[in-house]
């Protein structure tokens, strides 16, 4: 449950889109990190009286490293300038009925100005879209893309197995202007456009955005239980299916590690096999790059073998991967190792954007 502490902002540190970070002092002198949502909450100013849920940090969570902002008492923000009792501004409720719900404009309500295109779109019309487990594979996935397709107008649809707000991402923040934007779906919130489910967040990527291509990932913060089936990528799978029955080219990003200390997750991570062989009920494309140590490349081939009855394998070329992976704006970070640390990992993510690049044509 929650771990309620109130608090003083002392001084806001960094800033990025949709996010403030902040120090804030309690009353018993101990100082806490804590992250604000400006959209939610108002603007933080040092002096300010603020409400944090802070368990995620008490707990140590990595990705959840802060005590959250729940709320200014002493300054509450003004309300938005929308008429609060129409549905003019959009009805679309994400983070449903907990007590920070965001109430939205859903890019395919009938206020919406992209209401008709999307009110008889039912494909994506071929588009390959690149699944992918973990939030730390987009820029890896964005590098594949551009080493062959510099010009590609490239999505991002935001599931919501990890992270629901989009502005907690750093990385989202930092590869602004390199996407044609982002489609948060189901109950995350705060991309470019709003979406009730994937598959509406795809057809808008395809119809809205004009992407030639979208990835499909969580946000930060995937939750692993060490079980088969108690992860949140478990609904990469799910994203195949409704690609698939989308009329879309679907291409699997697969989760390869020998860095990974948990036997669970080296070569190809059991998140990755259960998703794949166990819940895609539809053909995909499952990218392995080429140039592995010899030694896991056996392991890989070993472990996808009984996938290749529904998908297809496919290895692809990684010379230039290294290069582009290094010239992203954003840093690459998985598990708290990068890209020396677990090359295999952003290759592979690289190498299934570029296989999803090279069926532009």
């Amino acid at each position: 449950m929650v771990r309620w502490r109130s608090g003083t902002v002392t001084a806001v540190r960094r800033r990025w889109a949709g996010a403030v970070e902040l120090d804030v002092d309690l009353p018993d002198g101990a100082r806490m990190r804590a992250l604000a949502y400006p959209a939610l909450v108002g603007e933080p100013e040092p002096g300010d009286r603020v409400l944090l849920n802070a368990g995620a940090l008490l707990m140590g969570l990595g990705t959840g490293g802060y005590a959250l902002v729940v709320a200014l008492p002493d300054r509450l923000p003004p309300d938005p300038p929308q008429a609060g009792d129409s549905r003019d501004a959009g009805h679309l409720v994400k983070a449903r009925y907990t007590p920070l719900q965001p109430i939205l404009l859903g890019v395919d309500e009938e206020a919406s100005p992209h209401h008709d295109r999307l009110a008889a779109a039912d494909s994506v019309d071929g588009m390959p879209v690149v699944t992918a487990d973990l939030h730390s594979a987009l820029p890896a996935i964005l590098a594949g893309v551009r080493a062959d397709a510099p010009d590609a107008r490239v999505a991002y649809v935001l599931t919501d197995g990890g992270a629901l707000p989009a502005w907690f991402s750093r990385t989202l923040a930092g590869l602004s202007g390199h996407l044609a934007g982002t489609v948060s779906v189901g109950q995350a919130f705060g991309g470019d456009l709003e979406a009730s489910t994937l598959h509406s967040g795809l057809l808008a990527a395809r119809h809205v955005l004009d992407a030639d291509l979208t990835i499909v990932a969580q946000g930060p913060g995937n939750l692993g239980t060490g079980t088969r089936w108690g992860f949140s990528g478990v609904a990469v799978g799910e994203a195949v299916n409704a690609v698939a029955t989308l009329g879309g080219r679907p291409v699997g990003s697969l989760r390869i590690s020998d860095a990974d200390a948990r036997p669970r997750h080296r070569g190809v991570s059991h998140h990755s096999l259960t998703a794949y062989g166990r819940v895609a009920l539809a053909p995909a494309e499952l990218v392995v790059p080429d140039g592995l140590a010899p030694g896991l490349a056996a392991e890989v081939a070993a472990a996808l073998t009984p996938l290749a009855d529904r998908h297809r394998i496919v290895t692809v070329p990684a010379d230039g991967l290294d290069a582009a992976l290094r010239a992203t704006p954003v840093g690459l970070s998985t598990m708290g190792r990068g890209l020396d640390a677990d090359q295999a990992y952003f290759l592979a993510a690289a190498a299934a954007g570029r296989y999803a690049a090279r069926l532009l044509g």
